[in-house]
């Protein structure tokens, strides 16, 4: 939060640590978007994730650009055939289409006291089923990502 300099940001708050983990992948190409509400961020749950996207729209090749979160690095991680991974560069995450969707999500959510953590899954929830391919497009969308694509197919 921003205020100016000697002032108090005041913004609602609980003294409380229950926590979700959202997986998600998005498309600046064509909007469509992945996610799974997982319990855990670990090497398990990220398995569980890739399997269910490469069962979405099976006979479609995805390619997901991840950061070097450990996860996702484990030896324990089985590549669907139709899916592959582009690691970034470390301390790059400004290159990920999907941290601009992640700011998003949290803007919509962030600055409210949840009395319970079911109330910030329907507050999520609903965020995100309000979010369409358009607006998907419009925050991942970025020329390089389009450049790429349009090289690559001609497009």
């Amino acid at each position: 939060m921003i205020t100016a300099k000697g002032i108090k940001p005041v913004a609602p708050f609980l003294h409380r640590f229950d926590n979700l983990y959202l997986f998600g992948a998005f498309s600046p190409i064509t909007g469509d978007s992945f996610l799974l509400e997982m319990p855990h961020c670990n090497s398990q749950t990220f398995q569980a994730f890739i399997d269910k996207m490469s069962n979405q729209s099976p006979e479609e090749f995805k390619i997901l650009i991840l950061d070097n979160g450990a996860f996702h690095h484990a030896k324990s991680i089985q590549l669907p055939n139709n899916m592959a991974f582009i690691f970034l560069p470390p301390y790059s995450p400004e290159l990920n289409p999907a941290e601009k969707m992640w700011r998003y999500f949290k803007d919509r959510v962030s600055m409210i006291a949840y009395h319970s953590l079911e109330s910030l899954q329907a507050k999520l929830s609903e965020v995100i089923n309000a979010t369409t391919p358009q607006i998907v497009k419009s925050i991942c969308g970025n020329k390089f990502y389009k450049n790429i694509y349009q090289h690559a197919f001609n497009v």
